[in-house]
């Protein structure tokens, strides 16, 4: 008999839906205190800079980055690339913290059919996990995906690193997309 391997609570009627805890799948950046739901000062009030950004009502810039500026630059496309470049591509542009050994990226900008050049800003507005900071050293690498799905890696797909680790609020940053795979 197959069964599953889960702790499940039992339904109950009536059950009003509340928000998951994500400090338990999150940690907490290190530094802060206390949890988002008694706030550092423990006075039993939300501190809303911890709170991811879907909960921190009003914050323009999440816990993620405040005060971090962007990464910007432009990407271009080789010459010998642009008549065989994917119709209807995906450029995903990535930031990892520099030396991550893999993970989940630190922030990341999906942009459908792009046209080159194409400037770019990359930065705490586009982190994907709310307790990662944009911060310290950063690798960035760009690639025009044919298939628009970040997970597969096609031979028509398009790629390439920018140079050297790079700090937030870099400027002039250029990325020559030229290698296939």
């Amino acid at each position: 008999m197959a069964g599953c391997d889960r702790n499940i609570e039992p339904y109950l009627p009536g059950e009003e839906p509340r928000e998951p805890d994500l400090t338990r799948i999150f940690p907490a950046p290190s530094g802060s205190a206390g949890s988002p739901e008694t706030g550092a000062s423990g006075s039993g009030a939300p501190d809303r800079t911890a709170l991811p950004p879907s909960r921190a009502e009003g914050s323009e810039v999440a816990v993620t980055g405040a005060g971090a500026a962007p990464i910007e630059g432009v990407i271009e496309l080789a010459a010998g690339l642009v008549a065989s470049r994917p119709d209807h591509g995906v450029l995903f542009v990535i930031a990892r913290s520099q030396g991550a050994p893999g993970g989940p990226p630190l922030a990341v900008l999906r942009i459908p059919s792009p046209d080159f050049p194409l400037a770019f800003s990359i930065g705490p507005e586009n982190v994907m996990i709310p307790s990662m900071r944009f911060a310290g050293a950063i690798s960035l690498s760009a690639r025009l995906d044919e298939d628009g799905n970040a997970m597969t890696r096609g031979d028509r797909d398009i790629s390439s690193l920018a140079e050297g680790p790079l700090s937030p609020g870099a400027t002039g940053v250029e990325i020559m997309l030229s290698e296939r795979g």
